[in-house]
């Protein structure tokens, strides 16, 4: 992976295929390669002749690790994906994110809607607006000495996937208990790109896909059937769902 400067924060990426560019931001305690790579995400867009360009989140696989949890806003974090289409030229890309991937893309909607052609929000619904699970229980979680000695079973499912994915559990735990900015349905409102919502049918963390959608001028929805959060991110449903909403967005 390639690396940039983030205003002083080294974040890694990789840059393949050529044509329309897209930008792909994965979810927490995940990595591009975990994401996007593993379950075929690069090699289905690559394949639709496109650029895809990934990057791995502050904190995450060979980005920088951080240990204040005052960096790891949201806001904070669309500005390295900004930084990122800056660095390489890019006036203007599609963003797909995922979990909390897709809390950053709106953000980054949010802050500048010149460099934002579609939106994709993957794995999270309604629980945007709401907010998701309580951070606390998962940041001492990944504090724990050992995954044995954790007992909420969410939290524990957590602790597993950042063992899974040999992430720094320290740098997680910060980024868990940064700052939590709400967005609220009145900011949703004013998101005037195409969007497509994408939420597993079993998909508890995530919340409603279609509530979420009502809030946003004009966003489709797309069910992905009998998929959980976790399982939902490979799906070859969610994967021609978004190939097709490329396809016909304006």
């Amino acid at each position: 992976m390639a690396s940039f400067d983030s205003d002083g924060v080294e974040i890694a990426y990789i840059d393949e295929g050529e044509g329309e560019p897209i930008l792909l931001i994965h979810g927490f305690a995940s990595n591009v390669v975990t994401n996007w790579v593993d379950p075929g995400w690069v090699q289905v867009l690559v394949q639709s002749g496109r650029r895809v360009i990934a990057y791995d989140n502050r904190g995450h696989g060979k980005s920088e690790k951080l240990y204040n949890p005052e960096v790891y806003g949201a806001p904070a974090m669309a500005e390295d994906a900004r930084r990122l289409l800056d660095h390489l030229a890019v006036a203007r890309a599609d963003v797909l994110g995922y979990s909390m991937g897709a809390r950053i893309a709106t953000f980054l909607a949010l802050a500048h809607p010149d460099r934002v052609r579609g939106l994709i929000l993957g794995g999270l619904g309604i629980n945007m607006v709401r907010g998701v699970v309580a951070s606390g229980p998962i940041a001492k979680a990944l504090e724990a000495e050992s995954i044995n000695d954790v007992t909420n079973d969410t939290a524990r499912s957590f602790r597993a996937f950042a063992e899974q994915t040999k992430s720094d559990l320290k740098a997680l735990a910060a980024c868990i208990r940064g700052p939590r900015e709400k967005i609220t349905p009145e900011r949703l409102a004013t998101i005037g790109v195409p969007t497509l919502i994408a939420v597993g049918t079993n998909d508890v963390i995530a919340g409603s896909g279609r509530e979420l959608a009502s809030l946003i001028p004009g966003a489709q929805l797309l069910e992905i059937p009998g998929r959980d959060h976790m399982r939902a991110v490979g799906d070859a449903a969610f994967k021609q769902g978004v190939l097709d909403f490329l396809t016909r967005r304006p």
